[in-house]
């Protein structure tokens, strides 16, 4: 039986551990290098998925045969990188980031990594342009890592998009700790469990800051 510090979700992965972990099993090449330590370079907030994460994104992405992907919440462009390594020739990720200056480096990432082809930057707000890219779907995969009061409505345009079997992975899922505290972001993530666990087969997985798995039905 595991014993309390386990079972909190807080295990024995000190830092050492899960930096020499992350070396063995998620290891970057040049490109994922980059856009990983762009935030630190270029000013931007340091908030991606860490390697091991954005490594499982991959993996999940190659158990379900994805060949389309939505990204909601690109940053630097790290985590589209990792997962556009997961889709077969042909594939797509459309990544979409609301800030100009996010967006100006994660292009420039995807640029430098040669993934131009395989992966489109859409700036603006997302509920603004997931609509534009509908007539392209149903797809195979989405990802949300993005502002928090949306959430909610998030979960529900991967609901009306998603292909029967179709992949939700939405990081950030214990809000930073605040999940159940009584404002506005909280109401609306915890609204997003909720109606995910209605259309989806789900799960929340204890990541540093919880990432749910959901398959549509």
């Amino acid at each position: 039986m595991a014993d309390d510090e386990s079972r909190s979700g807080h295990g024995y992965g000190s830092r050492e551990i899960l930096d020499w972990v992350a070396r063995v099993h998620a290891p970057h090449d040049e490109g994922l290098q980059r856009a990983f330590g762009a935030p630190a370079k270029t000013g931007l907030p340091a908030i991606q998925v860490g390697p091991s994460e954005a490594r499982a994104l991959e993996l999940l992405l190659r158990l379900v045969g994805a060949r389309t992907v939505v990204e909601i919440g690109t940053l630097a462009g790290y985590s589209a990188l990792r997962m556009a390594r997961a889709l077969p020739d042909g594939g797509h990720i459309w990544t979409i980031e609301a800030d100009p200056r996010h967006a100006e480096v994660a292009l420039e990432n995807v640029r430098t990594a040669g993934l131009t082809e395989r992966i489109t930057v859409l700036e603006g707000p997302a509920l603004s342009v997931l609509p534009t890219i509908e007539p392209v779907g149903p797809f195979d995969a989405v990802f949300v890592d993005a502002d928090k009061r949306n959430y909610d409505a998030y979960g529900r345009w991967a609901a009306w998009n998603l292909r029967k079997g179709g992949l939700l992975l939405a990081d950030n899922a214990y809000l930073f700790g605040r999940l159940l505290h009584d404002d506005p972001e909280a109401e609306a993530m915890r609204r997003f469990h909720e109606e995910a666990r209605d259309v989806f087969e789900t799960v929340c997985l204890p990541t540093p800051d919880g990432l749910v798995l959901g398959i549509r039905k």
